[in-house]
């Protein structure tokens, strides 16, 4: 996990360099994606700005998050079930797991990802400027609880 207070420093600085105003409610939106590890959706950070600002606008919070997407300090997920989910934390492209059941996100990153991501431009000519990679599956949790036996031996 990169430092939360680190990713949030460097939000803010890109957005003053783009003269973009750091409202309250946005600083709160940038707040929970820095310090998130769980990918939170639109919505659920929707309700956490809304304890303290109660009058900011669903609308605000996509607004901030596809202002961020686009300045490349966010990654937007969308899992099967269709909700997107958004990854301030670590804003560039890495593989995830994905339970299938309780939608727990975890970011899976792994050495080997560079050399498959040569491996498909030299085999392919194509130049990789992005890629999304994603494993869906039974966390350790939800098989347990779906097979009290099984040992989940790692």
């Amino acid at each position: 996990m990169t430092d939360p207070e680190l990713r949030l420093t460097q939000m803010i600085s890109k957005l003053r360099t783009l003269d973009f105003r750091i409202t309250p409610q946005r600083l709160a939106v940038l707040k929970i994606l820095a310090h998130s590890t769980g990918h939170p959706t639109i919505e659920w950070i929707y309700e956490e700005v809304r304890r303290d600002f109660p009058t900011v606008s669903l609308a605000t919070i996509y607004k901030t998050a596809t202002l961020l997407k686009g300045l490349g300090e966010v990654v937007e997920l969308e899992t099967r079930d269709g909700r997107h989910r958004f990854d301030g934390n670590k804003p560039y492209p890495h593989p995830h797991v994905i339970c299938t059941q309780c939608k727990q996100i975890l970011d899976f990153e792994d050495a080997s990802l560079e050399t498959l991501i040569r491996e498909v431009s030299a085999k392919t000519g194509y130049e990789i400027s992005d890629h999304q990679l994603d494993f869906f599956g039974l966390c350790p949790q939800c098989r347990k609880e779906i097979d009290p036996s099984d040992t989940l031996e790692q």
